[in-house]
């Protein structure tokens, strides 16, 4: 769930498409979410789904004309307006663009369009032809510059019985969004983020590999966190099962040298570089190029791995911040004391992997965050996004003390 999203008021637009369904999903998430949930539907959505799907789901009156019982709503788009913390529109159509677009107020939907003052989000989903219509694109263009926001359409099977783009974002893509839009700390505005997270993978053979069981959950966490916070965020990560942070651009990688690759070629431009991925000490001198056969035993020569944090602390630019973690098992504090002075980090996050629920994998962490200045700062047991956020908040602090 989306605790965040708790008492928002968020208004769903559902116009005149097939995947007028699918914000049936979006309403139920947003609920679920303990947000405050009105629906306004135009005449054509309710040609694909009834009103009272929606009022099931939400439990509140759901409006579809302008003059309809003004008993009970006064001015709908006005007292939609008043409350409205943000406005979604789901499915989206070309029609609805370009009605928004040239300020059209025929319907309940479009004239609350030109009243809402909060973050507008548009979900289109269409035919890909009607999408690439230099027409809709105007539309779109026009709508970006008024300063509203835009998740999908993706590509994908169409109604039309064709592959390509134009389908409706994924529900889950859609909450993130308005999560990100309505996230009320936007301390990272503006700032670039780099965040390593998940193992590495140290191939013996083609089917065999050095790794441990670091899940990434972590790292992806502050990926999201950072990007909910407004930066702009680079995820470099490893083999993990997670999907990626919505908005965030990741980078996949398998080995340590991989991952050093990729960080070191683009911390340069990052304002923040957390080092959260548990990243392999040692890798094989040789891989074999095809199975090794099972034997008596087997001899490895191993070789440590390129200290990836360190590497860019050798090369920082002024202004930039560094976080790196560390993952103990014994004498945490004093490990963590000297790992941070060893590769003059400004902020390093130490955990016990061997305690109960801090471990690797797990939804909560417990960590002893350690600044250059000595200071040391419990956090937890929590969860990995509250973990992320204490994180993120004492870096941003950090950013802000450093000179330019």
């Amino acid at each position: 769930m989306t605790p965040d999203l708790a008492g928002r008021g968020i208004v769903v637009g559902v116009s005149g498409g097939i995947a007028a369904y699918k914000a049936a999903d979006l309403v139920s998430r947003l609920v679920q979410a303990e947000a405050r949930v009105r629906v306004v539907m135009t005449a054509h959505a309710t040609q694909f789904v009834g009103p009272v799907t929606f009022q099931a789901l939400s439990g509140e009156p759901v409006l579809t004309e302008t003059f309809a019982a003004p008993e009970a709503y006064g001015m709908g788009h006005l007292s939609l307006a008043a409350t409205a913390e943000a406005l979604v529109l789901a499915p989206a159509t070309a029609n609805l663009l370009a009605k928004a677009a040239a300020g059209i107020a025929d319907d309940l939907l479009s004239t609350t369009l030109l009243s809402v003052t909060c973050p507008i989000l548009w979900a289109p989903a269409m035919n890909q032809a009607m999408w690439r219509h230099p027409a809709t694109r105007r539309s779109v263009e026009t709508l970006a510059a008024f300063g509203h926001h835009f998740v999908g359409p993706g590509a994908g099977w169409l109604a039309c019985r064709q592959s390509g783009e134009g389908r409706l974002a994924e529900v889950s893509e859609i909450v993130a969004e308005l999560r990100r839009l309505l996230w009320r700390d936007r301390d990272l505005a503006g700032r670039r983020v780099l965040v390593s997270a998940g193992p590495t993978r140290e191939h013996l053979d083609p089917v065999r590999f050095l790794s441990n069981p670091s899940s990434g959950r972590q790292g992806y966490a502050i990926a999201e966190a950072a990007r909910l916070r407004g930066a702009e965020v680079t995820l470099v990560a490893g083999p993990t099962h997670l999907l990626p942070p919505v908005g965030v651009e990741l980078v996949p990688v398998v080995s340590a040298a991989e991952m050093a690759q990729a960080v070191l070629s683009r911390c340069a431009g990052a304002d923040l570089v957390i080092a959260a991925a548990a990243v392999g000490d040692y890798a094989p001198v040789q891989t074999a190029d095809r199975k090794l056969p099972k034997g008596e035993g087997l001899t490895l020569n191993l070789a440590p791995t390129e200290d990836i944090i360190a590497a860019v602390a050798a090369r920082r630019r002024p202004g930039q911040v560094l976080v790196g973690f560390a993952a103990q098992t014994h004498d945490t504090l004093e490990r963590a004391a000297a790992k941070l002075a060893a590769k003059g980090l400004d902020l390093i996050v130490a955990n016990d992997v061997s305690e109960a629920g801090a471990g690797f994998g797990g939804e909560g962490n417990h960590v002893w965050m350690l600044d250059a200045g000595g200071g040391v700062e419990e956090v937890g047991p929590a969860g990995k996004d509250e973990i992320a956020h204490v994180v993120l908040g004492r870096a941003v602090r950090l950013l802000e003390a450093k000179p330019a």
